[in-house]
């Protein structure tokens, strides 16, 4: 009796130990009454989600591991909507990370919209976490196309089928993902033969880009933002997201957390994972034993080579290569302010009014950087027409300029900038 006694108090200290752990770790938000912080807030509309089932008929599903292939590829996808408001909404289709679902995107997903968006996401066939056969990072190819076909879906719909009042406005579809989901995304927003013109704004969160030259980023004038933590052990900063600057030829952004991970970006690390410090410490071992490279083989290879913008590679820090630091940024802070930068971003490029386009545009500039003392924010100016221009001052659609209403504004700002601290006040 007495052994079992001190069994179940060392559980309970145990149990403590770990709550007050996980309670101690909970990261800390903006300042309240800070711009970030107003903006945290839920927007105006309540929102809804709902489940569906597209299939595409016109492509297959290849045989992957010991599952066959399927004449057609079937995607389990969620809505996000919101309720009891019409007119015409953005619509953003979100692509998850490798070994992921589509559920990565929820939080991103509610908050965009609560303020009006129309958000998608799919589980891929043969990347999500419970592919048939196992996660196969080489299905990547076809990605792109299940984008397409996500936009088609949503975007067909009769007034009857729909689930949302309103439309979805065909000048404001946007892309954005996480990890494979970030490469999904440059793909669909850029590559020569996969990439859907319907696209007007990309948001690229720790994607690998190492791969892409400036060739590459001068297939369609999009605007394009990447997120990226600075001690990311699985997609390396300095060889991905560091050299974004040199390469988008119609400019962009790159937005730095230092300290931030790359499984810091998953809601899931802001859960019980909290109580272990860097959460790509265990993305690295999971991902170790799912990835399954052929020494010598390109998974990649069906994108294309030069002239395509691809570089051949052979010197890229394998994932996890060099390891993982014990801590890292509170995985809490990068939702909070990824979440902030991706409506700051889009509103910045979509917002009917010149002058609100401009407000959003400075947040993201400037407001990010000054609530989040660990974010940095560079502003890439466009390398064509020879006039040293900010992204948003070119028209954000390929082809002919639109109207001034779809237009970012030039800036009174320097067209390159780098916060790394608070400005004093």
């Amino acid at each position: 009796m007495r052994v079992l006694q001190v069994l179940l108090g060392l559980i309970s200290m145990l149990a403590l130990g770990i709550i007050a752990a996980y309670l101690l770790s909970a990261p800390l938000g903006p300042a309240r009454g800070s711009a970030s912080d107003l903006r945290l807030r839920r927007g105006p509309h309540t929102v809804q989600s709902l489940d569906f089932t597209f299939v595409d008929s016109s492509r297959a599903r290849q045989a992957n591991g010991d599952a066959a292939g399927a004449a057609s590829r079937t995607l389990e996808a969620t809505l996000w909507f919101p309720q009891n408001t019409g007119g015409a909404h953005p619509l953003v289709v979100y692509s998850h990370g490798f070994m992921s679902m589509r559920s990565e995107a929820v939080r991103y997903a509610e908050h965009l919209a609560s303020h009006g968006y129309v958000v998608i996401s799919a589980d891929y066939p043969l990347t999500n976490f419970r592919a048939p056969g196992g996660p196969n990072i080489g299905d990547l190819v076809n990605q792109p196309g299940d984008v397409a076909f996500l936009i088609d879906s949503v975007t067909s719909w009769s007034a009857a089928e729909q689930p949302f009042r309103g439309t979805i406005d065909a000048q404001r579809i946007g892309v954005a993902g996480l990890s494979l989901g970030g490469l999904t995304t440059t793909l669909a927003a850029f590559h020569p033969t996969l990439r859907d013109p319907r696209i007007s704004a990309a948001v690229s969160i720790a994607g690998p880009s190492a791969m892409f030259t400036q060739h590459f980023f001068e297939t369609a004038n999009v605007p394009f933002l990447m997120i990226a933590g600075e001690v990311d052990a699985i997609v390396d900063y300095a060889s991905n997201a560091a050299p974004i600057p040199e390469k988008l030829a119609h400019g962009g952004a790159l937005l730095t957390l230092a300290g931030g991970t790359h499984a810091g970006f998953g809601p899931i690390s802001d859960g019980v994972m909290r109580i272990f410090g860097n959460p790509d410490r265990l993305g690295c071992w999971a991902l170790t034993r799912t990835l399954k490279v052929e020494r010598g083989k390109n998974p990649f290879a069906a994108l294309g080579g030069a002239e395509q913008g691809i570089a051949a590679l052979r010197e890229l820090p394998l994932p996890c290569a060099k390891g993982a630091p014990k801590q890292a940024l509170a995985a809490g802070r990068q939702l909070l302010a990824t979440t902030l930068a991706l409506r700051a971003f889009f509103e910045s490029v979509w917002a009917s009014d010149a002058a609100e386009r401009a407000q959003h545009a400075a947040y993201l500039e400037e407001g990010v950087a000054r609530d989040f003392e660990e974010a940095r924010f560079a502003a890439i100016a466009a390398r064509e027409p020879a006039r040293a221009i900010l992204l948003r001052d070119a028209p954000y659609h390929p082809g002919p300029p639109q109207s001034e209403a779809h237009r970012w504004e030039p800036s009174k700002i320097q067209t390159e900038i780098l916060i790394t601290a608070p400005p004093a006040p």
